[in-house]
């Protein structure tokens, strides 16, 4: 009987941490632009999207542009965004982004993008109505 329930204990403790690891693999952590050069592994980061800058290669489905830094508007802090893929729906609306990837010679080689798009989050501004 002791003998199970050691073998039962160990099985639930390495489930655990099986567990764990897994989930520990799964986390990417945001940073500022500032901090995107020096952090190890992948991060995400968000910053407002540089409209000037944007260039899609239709050919390659390679979009590249550059982000500002939404924490500091005045700074002239910009971080350039290489990402391979479709451009995601209401790109061309968004305000801001956040961008996942490593941070590789110069630019923030980006394997998902989330679109921030205000529009989609502002209330009806119809007409008063009274119940």
């Amino acid at each position: 009987m002791k003998a199970k329930l050691i073998i039962g204990l160990i099985i639930i403790v390495g489930f655990g941490g099986w567990v764990l690891y897994s989930l520990m693999g799964t986390t990417i952590r945001y940073v500022s632009l500032s901090d995107v050069t020096t952090a190890d592994g992948a991060v995400q980061v968000m910053g407002k999207i540089d409209k000037d800058s944007v260039d899609y290669d239709v050919e390659h489905s390679h979009l590249t542009f550059y982000i500002t830094d939404l924490e500091e508007p005045d700074s002239n802090r910009r971080l350039k965004i290489v990402y391979s893929g479709v451009v995601p729906g209401n790109f061309d609306q968004a305000t801001s982004i956040v961008a996942k990837g490593l941070y590789h010679e110069g630019a923030l080689q980006a394997d998902q993008l989330l679109v921030k798009c205000p529009s989609k989050y502002q209330g009806f501004q119809g007409t008063d109505q009274e119940a």
